[in-house]
């Protein structure tokens, strides 16, 4: 099976340049999931249908649902990025 590869990626982002879109309410678009992948420190992610919270780390990647309303925290130092695929990426 072929590895699924995203179609799109934001660039690095940290503490300081987090876009503020990123940090209040938000959501993919119809058909787009979206991975949080932390690539220094930690991030949380809060989603709020149906609502849930948890803390990214490298070793644990966030996944957002097509049209699935979440936001990011900055809890401290970190790196971060998203990729956005077509069809489910896990």
């Amino acid at each position: 099976m072929a590895a699924i590869t995203p179609f799109r990626s934001t660039p690095i982002f940290d503490q300081d340049t987090l876009p503020a879109a990123l940090r209040r309410r938000h959501d993919t678009k119809a058909g787009v999931w979206g991975v949080i992948r932390v690539l220094e420190g930690e991030l949380r992610l809060t989603i709020l249908d149906p609502v849930s919270e948890g803390v990214l780390t490298p070793d644990k990647p966030g996944l957002v649902l097509p049209k699935q309303p979440h936001f990011v925290t900055a809890t401290g130092s970190m790196k971060m990025q998203v990729d956005f695929y077509d069809q489910p990426p896990f």
